[in-house]
């Protein structure tokens, strides 16, 4: 079932408001009305009692500026604005203020533990930071220090004792950092000290070890010239003696391939160079020349011939020996020349080694002593910012000074006794009305004519307004015993309604149920009846509830004949069951005896047979039926009818539930003639929804007042057993 809310809800935003819906709201207030006017009472009361018997709280205030932090005199740097690191200072200042180890020291000075507002407390200090207030005055760096207390002259000590523990907490802190600073720099010092020690050892070791003890930045520079002369002239001369060597042995090699051919060594030039080689060819040609002078005077044995010839033989062979010679003499030669190659090229291996050791020398000594100069450099860094710590220690200032200390206050601040009024009033107000819509959010009972077609899509047949009186017989005779009160009224509208609805002509059978008991459902039906017999229909009401029967009741019966009776014996007749009373055509029939076995006594034939002969009989009968979610007995009986009428009190049952019930009579198949809504209180606290027929109702009421007095009605019809 579709919850439409819509209609009676304004939700704000929406295009259009209907007066409707603000009278909605209005009602919700008028039904809430106790409880807005005792949730309001209660705020209020609340409000006067603590305002009244709270504990006056003075306030003791001093205000403290906090300027951002410079350097001391002797700096040269000006103070600039810091933008957000100035705020993030602010701030780490104002949580400085109320640090816990701030307030514990306000705590032991002041001797706060044995105040009588913080001795019971577990956490004293917790307890004295609640009564501490930082308040930051917008758009300066003035900050106000609230010390709340009982005790006016104790709350002016916390804020000016707490400022003073702040402010010399904050000196201390920075003596402390600059002294701290200039430790930590004397230590370093003392280190990097240490470190140019070494690194000046270790740069003297190398010169001793280099031989580079007088060694300067000339003298450095002499030797790398002469080493680089020095290399030249090797790799020159090693050039040169490269160049001798090929000449060499470029003649030996002639001087082999001619040997090696056959010919002889001394007609070799390379040979014929020699000295020796020279001299003994001489001396052969002259030999050679006086032997043929000889041989022209002489014959071939002429001693003359033959020692000349012999004289030959001894040059030849002293010729052949001194070429052998002079060939040796190459071969040494060349040998000798690449042995000098050699002992050049290790010239030049020895100059380019020196040159490669006094680079790596130079290398490494560059290296020591950039460390030492590094060294020497930190050392000095270090000395210089520990002489300005020093000085920094010596120049600290306070950045923060209190510009008004706190006096003794004269009034509390607390309670605030116009404000604690004035909240208790509106905050009552809000709560009350926030609870009661709650409440009303919360109650989705029926309660109007809506409810009955959004809820239950079913037509509303009329109110039933409620009877004061406690009385059975008044209440369920209430058309007959008072026929001018606006309940006969209304059940006079739910007889028009009924007239009125579809096929109502064949509305013979009318059984009347409720969701749950104590709806009214036996109030309706009996009123119902006596209003319909005043019509002049004859008129049959069956009390059809055999577990808890209310009709003898009503009229005042002790008849133990009754439908129960007819139900279980084929021997009853319906004369015998029907009691006719003082309301004209209008006769009843009461449950008598009840049974244990209701169920299958209303579901028999019997039943049908009754219904039928009593249709017969009379013009309308209304059947007077347990409710639909206790037992299935309205069901039953219901499809046997031509009708149900449901009865629904105001304010009761909830919307779900009714919806229920009501779906299990449709789901019967059972003709569902409407809802009658009972119990409506025009008069009072039910007035708001339906006063409008509260006053058509009294504007009526003197017609049947006048009738009322020229006819008294009795007060209790009586009936026969």
């Amino acid at each position: 079932m579709e919850d439409n809310l819509s209609s009676r809800t304004w939700e704000p935003g929406s295009e259009s408001a209907n007066p409707t819906q603000f009278r909605d709201y209005w009602h919700v207030v008028l039904e809430r009305r106790w409880l807005i006017i005792a949730v309001f009472l209660c705020f209020v009361l609340l409000g006067v009692v603590y305002s009244f018997r709270a504990t006056p709280i003075y306030q003791g205030v001093s205000r403290l500026q906090i300027d951002p932090e410079t350097a001391g005199v002797l700096s040269l740097k000006e103070a600039i604005s810091m933008g957000n690191k100035d705020q993030d200072y602010l701030q780490t200042q104002y949580k400085n203020i109320v640090s816990r180890t701030l307030i514990e020291s306000l705590v032991a000075k002041l001797r706060l533990e044995d105040d009588d507002r913080y001795k019971r407390s577990v956490d004293k200090t917790a307890a004295v930071l609640k009564d501490i207030n930082i308040v930051p005055i917008r758009l300066t760096r003035l900050v106000e220090v609230q010390a709340n207390h009982p005790n006016p002259r104790t709350a002016e000590n916390m804020a000016n004792t707490l400022l003073e523990l702040f402010l010399q907490q904050n000196i201390d802190r920075k003596i402390q950092k600059a002294m701290g600073g200039f430790h930590m720099l004397q230590t370093e010092a003392s280190s990097q000290e240490q470190d140019l020690t070494v690194a000046i050892e270790n740069l003297q070791k190398y010169r001793q070890k280099k031989g580079m003890i007088s060694l300067v930045e000339d003298q450095k520079q002499t030797t790398e010239n002469v080493d680089a002369a020095a290399l030249r002239a090797a790799a020159e001369r090693l050039g040169a003696q490269s160049a001798v060597v090929a000449t060499v042995q470029k003649r030996l090699e002639e001087a082999t391939f001619w040997m090696n051919k056959g010919n002889d060594l001394s007609e070799l030039g390379i040979i014929t160079e020699d000295p020796s080689v020279r001299q003994i060819k001489l001396k052969l040609a002259e030999s050679q020349s006086m032997l043929k002078g000889f041989r022209t005077r002489y014959r071939d044995k002429h001693p003359k011939v033959q020692e000349m010839v012999s004289i030959i033989a001894a040059d030849q062979e002293h010729l052949k020996e001194e070429s052998q010679r002079a060939f040796e003499s190459l071969q040494s030669q060349v040998r000798i020349e690449v042995q000098k190659e050699q002992q050049a090229k290790d010239a030049l291996a020895k100059a380019e080694q020196r040159m490669t050791d006094l680079s790596v020398a130079k290398t490494t000594f560059d290296v020591l002593n950039r460390k030492k100069e590094r060294a020497e450099m930190m050392y000095q860094l270090v000395l210089q910012k520990s002489k300005e710590y020093d000085l920094v220690s010596k120049d600290t200032q306070q950045t923060m000074f209190v510009v008004d200390k706190a006096t003794t206050p004269l009034k509390p601040v607390k309670p605030n006794k116009p404000l604690i009024l004035a909240g208790s009033v509106f905050g009552g107000l809000v709560v009350a009305l926030m609870l009661a819509f709650f409440t009303n959010f919360l109650d989705d009972s029926i309660k109007s004519q809506e409810d009955v077609e959004n809820y239950l899509r079913q037509s509303l047949l009329g109110y039933i307004p409620n009877i004061k009186s406690t009385s059975v017989v008044e209440r369920d005779l209430q058309a007959h015993i008072h026929p001018t009160s606006s309940a006969a009224e209304g059940f006079r509208t739910l007889r028009a309604a009924v007239s009125l609805v579809r096929n109502a002509d064949k509305l013979r059978t009318i059984v009347v149920t409720s969701t749950i008991p104590s709806e009214g459902k036996s109030l309706v039906a009996s009123n119902f009846a006596i209003v319909t017999a005043q019509t002049g229909l004859k008129t049959l009401l069956v009390d059809a509830d055999l577990r808890r029967p209310s009709i003898h009741k009503a009229f005042q019966l002790k008849s133990q004949v009754g439908l129960s009776a007819y139900l279980s014996s084929r021997e009853r007749t319906i004369e015998e069951i029907v009691i006719p009373t003082e309301v004209p055509n209008l006769d009843v029939v009461c449950c008598g005896a009840m049974p244990t076995n209701p169920s299958e006594l209303i579901s028999s034939k019997r039943m049908l047979d009754f219904l039928e002969e009593a249709s017969a009989r009379y013009d309308r009968v209304i059947l007077d039926c347990p409710p639909v979610s206790a037992v299935a007995d309205p069901l039953v009986v219901g499809a046997m009818c031509d009708g149900i009428m449901f009865v629904t009190k105001f304010n009761k049952i909830r919307r779900e539930h009714a919806r229920r019930s009501v779906q299990r009579v449709q789901d019967a198949g059972i003709n569902l003639i409407g809802i009658v809504l009972n119990d409506i209180d025009f008069e009072g606290k039910d007035s708001y929804y339906y006063s409008y027929h509260y006053y058509q109702n009294r504007y009526y009421a003197s017609h049947y007042k006048g009738k009322a007095k020229a006819q008294p009605a009795s007060t209790a019809p009586k009936g026969s057993a």
